[in-house]
């Protein structure tokens, strides 16, 4: 009989302190640590003709648009996430103690692939607010 283990769960502040020594980037759901994979170059093209496209008409709106770096703090769903685009209106507002982290994007956009939507937990959250 095999017995399978469940996945550690972490807390924000282990998570947090995770990233900030990692090599890599990872996100963060409800207590599981999912660490990034890399974008291909279609992913990023689509990314750049993202932020090209909406920067020129938001930026007279009083709207920034950010790409990639970003990390997002999504509490009613206790995650942590890097989405490939957001628009946040006038100014961010970051999480406490925090200037890596925002809390106030109007609007998110992440590019996915056929093989990665399914299990992307940005794509599930966003599934879960339709």
């Amino acid at each position: 009989m095999v017995v399978q283990t469940p996945p550690r769960q972490y807390s924000t502040e282990e998570y947090l302190a995770h990233e900030e020594a990692a090599e890599y980037r990872s996100e963060y759901s409800d207590g599981e640590i999912i660490p990034m994979t890399g974008g291909s170059l279609n992913h990023n093209q689509i990314i750049i003709n993202l932020v090209l496209a909406l920067s020129p008409s938001l930026k007279q709106q009083n709207y920034n648009v950010y790409a990639n770096d970003l990390r997002l703090w999504i509490p009613r769903y206790q995650a942590y996430t890097y989405p490939d685009v957001l628009i946040i209106k006038d100014e961010a507002v970051f999480q406490e103690k925090r200037k890596d982290t925002v809390l106030n994007p109007c609007i998110i956009f992440e590019v996915l692939s056929k093989s990665t939507r399914a299990c992307h937990q940005l794509s599930q959250i966003i599934e879960a607010t339709r």
